[in-house]
C-alpha cells in the first residue's frame, strides 16, 4: 500500500506542476495522476521513472519554439497540452502491462512495456523536432512534397528525431533497470552495459517502428476533414467556428486512436526483442 500512497503523491505533484504549466489539461492531469500511481504502485520505480521521462521530456519539446510550429499545430486534432484521451492513448497499454505484471509476472511485461513507451516518446519528438524541419515534409506514401503538419508526412529532422526519442527512453529504461527485482533485472544480459544495450537497441528499434506505423496510419485511415471557411485540410471536426466536412478515413480513427495503435507497434518490437533473447539467449 505505501508504493500506492507513494506513486499517487509523487504523480499528483507531477501532474500538478504541468498542469500550470499548461501541459495538461485538468482531464488530462487526473488522468495522469491515476496512470502514474498505479504504474508505481504495481510496478516500481523503473516503470514510473521511465513514464516519467516520456513525460517531461515530451512536454518541454511541446513548448520549445512554439511559435514555429504554431501553423502546422493549427491541422492537429490535439495540440500540447494532453487531455485525458492523449493521456490514456499514450499510457493505456502502459498501465494494462503493470497489471499484467502484478499478477502474472514475467519480463515479457517489461520488455513490452519499454517498446511502447519508446514508439509514444519517439512519435512526440517526430512532431515537436520535425516539425522545425527548414524543408517541407514528404507524404509516407507518395513521397510528395507536403506542408508541415499533414498527417502522414515524414521529414529527415523527424526520423532522425523518432531515433532519439526511441534511443532516450531505452537508455533511461536499461539504467532504471537496475532497481528492478528478480525475475526482470536477471532476465536480460549478466553484464549491465549489455543490458542497458539491450533495451537501448529496443527503444531504437521499437521509436522508429512507432513513429512510422503513426505516419502510416495517419496517411491512410485517420480521420481529416477540410474547413468550409478557410479551405484547410485538418484533423478536426471543427474549424474556424464552424463545423469541417470529412474528407478521408474513418471517422472512428482519431489522433488518440492512432497514437495507441502505434503504441502497440512498439509492444510488438518489444515482443520480438523478447523471443529472440529467450530463443537464442541473447
Amino acid at each position: 500500500m505505501i508504493d500506492f500512497v507513494i506513486g499517487c503523491i509523487g504523480s499528483i505533484a507531477i501532474s500538478g506542476i504541468a498542469y500550470g504549466k499548461r501541459s495538461l489539461s485538468f482531464s488530462g492531469a487526473i488522468a495522469a495522476v491515476f496512470v502514474g500511481t498505479i504504474l508505481y504502485g504495481v510496478g516500481s520505480v523503473a516503470w514510473f521513472g521511465t513514464l516519467i521521462a516520456f513525460f517531461v521530456s515530451s512536454s518541454l519539446l511541446s513548448k520549445y519554439k512554439q511559435n514555429v510550429k504554431r501553423q502546422a499545430e493549427q491541422k492537429y486534432e490535439k495540440t500540447g497540452r494532453r487531455d485525458a484521451g492523449q493521456v490514456w492513448a499514450n499510457g493505456g497499454t502502459a498501465v494494462f502491462l503493470a497489471l499484467a505484471n502484478a499478477f502474472w509476472p514475467t519480463p515479457l511485461w517489461w520488455i513490452v512495456f519499454v517498446g511502447v513507451m519508446a514508439a509514444v516518446n519517439a512519435d512526440t519528438w517526430a512532431t515537436e523536432i520535425g516539425g522545425l524541419s527548414p524543408k517541407p515534409p514528404r507524404s509516407i506514401l507518395t513521397g510528395r512534397r507536403v506542408e508541415a503538419g499533414t498527417s502522414g508526412a515524414v521529414s529527415g529532422l523527424g526520423v532522425i528525431a523518432s531515433a532519439a526519442g526511441g534511443l532516450f527512453i531505452g537508455g533511461i529504461a536499461g539504467l532504471l533497470n537496475e532497481f528492478l527485482p528478480e525475475p526482470q533485472a536477471y532476465v536480460l544480459p549478466t553484464d549491465p552495459a549489455l543490458r542497458v544495450m539491450f533495451l537501448t537497441m529496443l527503444g531504437i528499434a521499437a521509436g522508429l517502428t512507432g513513429s512510422l506505423t503513426d505516419s502510416l496510419i495517419g496517411a491512410r485511415w485517420q480521420s481529416m476533414y477540410r474547413c468550409s471557411v478557410c479551405g484547410m485540410d485538418v484533423e478536426r471536426k471543427f474549424h474556424c467556428d464552424s463545423p469541417a466536412q470529412p474528407i478521408q478515413g474513418y471517422h472512428w480513427m482519431t489522433n488518440d486512436s492512432v497514437n495507441l495503435i502505434s503504441s502497440w507497434a512498439g509492444g510488438g518490437i518489444g515482443l520480438i526483442f523478447y523471443a529472440g533473447y529467450v530463443l537464442n539467449g541473447l
